[in-house]
C-alpha cells in the first residue's frame, strides 16, 4: 500500500499542476511565401522555446487558412502573416500582427505577456 502511495502522489502533483502551466500558448499565424513569416522563423524560432517566454507560452504554428475553416477560438478574423495570438486554454487573449524585428518582436510579446498574465519578464 505505501509503495502505491509513492506511484500515485506524483500522478496527483502533476494532473493538479499540468493544467495551469501549460494553458497559455503562442499561436503563430502563417502562409506560405510569407516573408515577414521566414524572418521570424530564422530569428527567433530558434530561440523561442529557450526563453522564458517560450516556457511560459510554448509555439504553436498554424496556417491562415486553418483560422478560417475554424474561426471559433478567435477573438476576429485573421488578416495578416504573421499574427501572432496569446492563447489562454484555446481561447484568443490578445494578438499582435506583423514582425518587423527581433527587438520589436520581444519588447511588444513580453509586454504582452505581462499585461495579459502572471507572467514577468526576465530583468537583463
Amino acid at each position: 500500500m505505501r509503495r502505491l502511495f509513492f506511484y500515485i502522489l506524483p500522478l496527483w502533483i502533476w494532473i493538479g499542476i499540468a493544467p495551469a502551466s501549460w494553458a497559455y500558448e503562442l499561436v503563430m499565424v502563417e502562409r506560405e511565401g510569407c516573408q515577414y513569416c521566414i524572418r521570424w522563423k530564422n530569428e527567433i524560432g530558434p530561440i523561442y522555446p529557450k526563453t522564458a517566454a517560450g516556457e511560459f507560452a510554448p509555439l504553436r504554428m498554424i496556417d491562415l487558412d486553418e483560422t478560417r475553416k475554424n474561426p471559433a477560438p478567435y477573438k476576429f478574423p485573421v488578416v495578416y502573416t504573421p499574427t501572432f495570438i496569446l492563447m489562454d486554454n484555446g481561447v484568443e487573449i490578445s494578438r499582435i500582427e506583423g514582425y518587423a524585428s527581433q527587438d520589436f518582436f520581444w519588447g511588444l510579446w513580453e509586454m504582452t505577456l505581462e499585461r495579459e498574465t502572471d507572467f514577468k519578464a526576465p530583468i537583463k
